[in-house]
């Protein structure tokens, strides 16, 4: 997501970040570049124009060109300036009426609209506990009404009975009644979609909107389609009362344009983003978390969320114990290689990392992937108990054996047995500094598992950078921290 982008402002302002001081003209000239970059990831003109213009005028202030880092200041002005035109803050989904609370979801066909209701399902079933129907209105699609009922088997969602012959209105007024009946807190109508827009796709959206006056009318839309994606969605937007936008295939698009231009073309917030085909694969939409992340700045906040919800706390828990007196055995290092995978792999991770642009980089060439953490565990798994407890037992004739059995060279169980002596050393370090509790108050943080299970907080991420202060410049981490 963003990387095409991520690339090119990154290297715009690591021009700027490494001067002393900065004319009016190095701005003005580092803006031209911020302007061909947005074109080149399909932002709207308009969106551009608007954007350079107002970011340019705040850069060439004299508190900027005059202060200690004016390189710095006007990334923070260039940051400020994303995350404003994503949309500022977080918007989330309007519930809090007399149930059931009524989600219509719309767009065009091919979209993911019908997964994407399932993934939205899911989340407020297990995230915020409540008990949701789902009702397919998609009378046109063949088995549209069917694919919903598994999806709903999946996630252990209720879904409304299939009724041969009845249209989308009919089908609503079924819904919310059996929705009231039921108790449900939530119902969420999937409606149908169409190949482009037309006059009768929106009659009927308008129809069913009219008999169940939802709270929230959300538009799906392929951010792959770039430009098109924006164009749907000011099509839809003049016609119906849209409360929010929901892009899907974000994890495919390298550019960027349609996320970018979404909130300024249409004035409706992006409230989710579809980052995968699993069914929990949906990310609520931060602007100022993705904005951090074009910039290369990293998402430490989203890092930390996801490892508290994929980390064994208790597993966490036991390693932080180990941590505190300096102990990490091959073992330790096995369940961080799995967390990884469980987060979402390298690729994932590096996007949230501040600093990561060369890891990214290497992942897009190739040089680097997620086999990596799948060749580490395969050589772990192909020791005995004893070396992975003390790994230096493993002499020439034993690497040999190892590397054999796991499909992989000497080399490769060499590096991965470097990474363990440089992660222990660290791990003797945290100990001399107090402990988990002593690296953690360096973060302002209070440790728990969800800090020992990230590795990178706890010192047991393999091949990423500490989490240190000095991951982000101090004045530049102070100046992203501050409130407009």
């Amino acid at each position: 997501m963003f990387d095409k982008l991520s690339v090119r402002l990154g290297g715009v302002f690591d021009k700027l970040r490494g001067r002393g001081a900065l004319k009016e003209e190095d701005v003005r000239g580092a803006m031209r570049e911020v302007r061909i970059a947005l074109l080149e990831a399909d932002v709207a003109l308009p969106v551009v124009k608007d954007f350079v213009e107002k970011v340019t005028e705040q850069a060439v202030g004299q508190s900027v060109l005059k202060s200690i880092t004016p390189g710095q200041q006007v990334v923070k002005i260039v940051n400020d300036g994303l995350a404003d035109m994503l949309g500022a803050e977080v918007s989330g989904l309007e519930l809090a009426v007399t149930p059931p609370a009524i989600i219509m979801m719309v767009g065009l066909q091919g979209s993911g609209k019908t997964t994407t209701t399932a993934k939205i399902a899911k989340r407020l079933k297990d995230k915020e506990n409540k008990k949701v129907m789902m009702a397919s209105l998609d009378v046109n699609r063949p088995a549209a009404q069917e694919q919903l009922a598994v999806l709903g088997e999946q996630i252990s969602a209720a879904t409304l009975p299939i009724v041969e012959g009845q249209q989308p209105v009919e089908i609503a007024k079924r819904a919310l009644q059996a929705a009231k009946l039921q108790g449900f807190d939530v119902l969420m109508l999937d409606t149908a979609g169409r190949l482009h827009v037309d006059q009768q796709l929106m009659d009927e959206m308008k129809a069913v909107a009219d008999v169940s006056k939802p709270q929230e009318t959300l538009l799906v839309v392929d951010a792959l389609t770039g430009q098109d994606a924006v164009n749907v969605a000011s099509n839809f937007s003049e016609q119906v009362d849209l409360s929010g936008v929901i892009l899907t295939r974000m994890d495919g698009d390298a550019r960027g344009g349609a996320a970018l231009s979404m909130r300024a073309v249409t004035g409706k917030p992006i409230k989710f983003v579809g980052v995968g085909e699993k069914i929990d694969a949906l990310e609520e939409f931060h602007p100022e978390r993705v904005a951090g992340r074009i910039l290369g700045m990293g998402d430490v906040v989203s890092l930390v969320e996801k490892a508290a919800q994929v980390v064994d706390k208790e597993e966490s828990e036991a390693l932080a114990e180990k941590m505190a007196k300096g102990q990490f055995d091959l073992n330790d290092l096995r369940s961080q290689l799995r967390q990884m995978t469980k987060m979402g792999g390298l690729g994932a991770l590096a996007s949230m990392m501040p600093g990561m642009k060369k890891a990214k980089a290497a992942m897009a060439g190739g040089a680097m992937d997620d086999k990596v953490l799948v060749r580490m565990d395969a050589i772990i798994g192909s020791m005995t108990k004893e070396e992975r407890v003390r790994p230096g037992l493993l002499n020439a004739k034993r690497k040999v054996r190892v590397a054999k059995g796991s499909g992989t060279t000497v080399q490769d169980v060499n590096k991965l047995l470097k990474m363990h002596q440089e992660m222990s050393k660290a791990m003797k370090k945290i100990k001399k500094m107090g402990g988990m509790k002593g690296l953690m108050s360096m973060f302002g943080g209070g440790g728990g598992a969800a800090g020992a299970g990230m590795g990178g907080q706890g010192g047991g991420m393999p091949g990423l950078p500490d989490m240190s202060p000095g991951g982000l410049p101090p004045d530049l981490a102070n100046l992203l921290n501050k409130k407009k």
